[in-house]
């Protein structure tokens, strides 16, 4: 008789099961964003603590990623948060900073980038598709010099050669096959 293990992983209050079953989860939760009415919106926005978010037919492309992992129960306004209080140092100063802001420091995407690098899984950068799989975060580079960030969803792009993103550029949240359209900076893992 063939005994079977299964893994389960404890964090902030809910189970998950396997890797794979968290990567399916995190996508279905960002194809499911696509679903709302959100228009691109930057500005800053004073916003609750813990669970925070800007009025919810507002967001950015990190809104994207805040709310498919708080779908799952993962508040990263509080963890990005805890981390940069503690670790201040570590962080980018980008926007002349001199303290921690629960308002917008989880919506700056190098944030987030450093807080995956910290907490997650790095990733390769690679030109080749099959490197990135469902529930995996890429950042990226835009010819205007920002930075950018996304999901990459459970979903194949019509020529069936890569999995689509779920993002949000400026025409709202959306999932889209544009994985390769910009240069990539970061490839992370966070569960």
């Amino acid at each position: 008789m063939e005994k079977i293990i299964f893994t389960l992983l404890f964090f902030g209050g809910v189970v998950f099961g396997g890797s794979a079953d968290f990567a399916k989860r995190l996508s279905d939760a960002a194809l499911l964003l696509t679903k709302d009415n959100v228009t691109y919106n930057a500005a800053y926005f004073k916003i609750s603590y813990p669970n925070g978010d800007v009025p919810p037919q507002f967001g950015v492309c990190t809104d994207v990623i805040i709310r498919a992992y708080r779908k799952l129960g993962i508040d990263l306004q509080k963890n990005v948060h805890e981390d940069m209080a503690a670790n201040f140092d570590k962080y980018p100063k980008n926007w002349g900073a001199k303290r921690t802001d629960k308002n917008i420091d989880h919506r700056r995407v190098p944030n987030l980038m450093k807080f995956f690098e910290r907490h997650g899984q790095i990733k390769p950068v690679t030109s080749n598709a099959e490197d990135y799989e469902a529930g995996d975060i890429v950042a990226w580079k835009l010819e205007s010099g920002s930075t950018h960030i996304g999901i990459v969803a459970d979903q194949k792009s019509p020529d069936g050669k890569r999995y689509m993103i779920v993002h949000n550029i400026g025409f709202g949240q959306v999932v889209e096959d544009c994985l390769f359209c910009y240069k990539i900076i970061g490839h992370y893992v966070y569960r």
